[in-house]
């Protein structure tokens, strides 16, 4: 078939009509269908009942015999401690395991720098605009929580390698009101690219214009590869150490794409250093976190083996997910000129580009049909997408069946959407 830009006005006119047609009968179908979030699917959850269980009425001390009942162990019991340092190739005591949101632990960071500083330093708040860099397109609750706390933010492109590391040098060294960077390293937030061992490298020689710079490295599918071939990506702690910056990044993982989304457990790793000075501030932030979940989860998962055992369940039951939207999107939209999408080998989500000026368009025309997507432009800081074209595809949670007729009114939104550009 022609792309679309070669066709004449008549051609594509017919090709209009048709797909208005479609529409017409799309929206008579009153179907729901709902691709909004990545969230685990049912069958996912199901993975971990058994952890409902696995404790006895007599089963609540930690190894070191702390009653999990009770008040206590503010950075976690030693199981999970363990457990995040062995998946994340760090030490114990270079972990903190809160509760069930990394998010959390992000957005306390954030807040506690605003109002006391880094560490000893002065409160971010009282220097003047505080900045961001904004990877983009990128994860937008790391752009909500700047919102939140009046931070600008400063796009910088995603390539295959990861953010432009030229522009992140450069700003990062210039500004010294520029405090942190969001970093999703590994099937980064919608692209699901993983960062070269270049990036990561030029990530740790930051020279900082601010001593109080931080990187946000959200490892948030550290452990969700789905390809046979597992990807890898350099230790940022222990290179940052290397470099003299070994205070300047935190590291957040989580199990809310582990076990239950809603009943996990989180860390929040730094250095050695970072990590004491935080347990301090947590003397006055907790009483300790919910030891007997993260008792649960010790128990059910034993150790990191244990973990990336149960991670090939998942990569069961997503991989056909993945394939059926990569797919489809070849089936119907390769060769028209009219679109590009990622095809990442693990993660959550799929970055897809339509013509500039259509993604709304698209998003609206889905919205017609019963289906509902993440609303276009959320992957950019303050929901501006420059372009108009970037949608973030979550094709986790609905079943096959639902996802295959989702997926078929999204490309006919496409190829409407485009059509109409086209022809204006």
């Amino acid at each position: 078939m022609k792309q679309y830009a070669d066709m004449s006005a008549a051609e594509l006119s017919a090709v209009k009509k048709e797909l208005e047609d479609a529409f017409s009968k799309y929206a008579e179908n009153g179907k729901k269908l709902n691709m909004t979030r990545g969230v685990p699917s049912d069958e996912q959850l199901a993975l971990c009942n058994e952890m409902l269980t696995c404790l006895s009425a007599e089963d609540y001390h930690s190894i070191n015999g702390a009653d999990c009942r009770n008040y206590g162990g503010l950075d976690g019991i030693p199981e999970m401690k363990k457990i995040f340092a062995e998946l994340l190739d760090l030490t114990p005591d270079e972990v903190i395991v809160g509760g069930n949101s990394s998010l959390s632990l992000m957005f306390d960071n954030v807040a506690v720098n605003m109002s006391h500083g880094v560490r000893e330093g002065q409160p971010w708040n009282s220097q003047g605009q505080v900045k961001f860099l904004c990877p983009s397109p990128g994860y937008d609750r790391h752009f909500t929580i700047c919102k939140y706390f009046h931070i600008g933010m400063i796009p910088v492109a995603m390539g295959p390698d990861g953010p432009d590391m030229d522009m992140v040098e450069k700003l990062v060294s210039s500004d010294p009101m520029i405090k942190g960077i969001w970093c999703v390293p590994k099937f980064s937030n919608p692209t699901g690219i993983v960062y070269s061992d270049e990036t990561v490298r030029r990530f740790a020689n930051l020279k900082p214009a601010a001593d109080d710079f931080r990187i946000y490295w959200d490892n948030a599918y550290a452990f969700h590869d789905l390809g046979s071939t597992k990807a890898v990506i350099p230790n940022i702690i222990r290179l940052c150490e290397k470099s003299g910056n070994p205070n300047m990044p935190h590291v957040f993982a989580s199990f809310s794409k582990v076990s239950f989304a809603g009943a996990s457990v989180t860390c929040m790793a730094s250095s050695k250093s970072n990590c004491e000075y935080i347990r301090k501030r947590l003397t006055a932030q907790t009483i300790g976190p919910d030891k007997l979940n993260q008792l649960r989860h010790a128990r059910f998962f034993k150790d990191a083996a244990g973990v990336m055992a149960h991670m090939e369940k998942h990569a069961v039951i997503l991989r056909p997910r993945f394939r059926l939207v990569y797919e489809t999107l070849r089936r119907e939209l390769d060769g028209l000129g009219i679109a590009r999408w990622t095809e990442p080998e693990g993660g959550y989500f799929i970055s897809f580009d339509s013509l500039d000026g259509c993604a709304k368009r698209i998003v609206a025309l889905c919205a017609q049909a019963g289906v509902a997507l993440t609303p276009a432009g959320a992957t950019y800081p303050d929901g501006s997408d420059p372009h108009d074209a970037n949608i973030r595809i979550a094709p986790t949670c609905p079943p096959l069946s639902e996802l295959r007729d989702a997926l078929e009114i999204f490309c006919a939104a496409v190829k409407l959407a485009s059509a109409q550009k086209l022809l204006s």
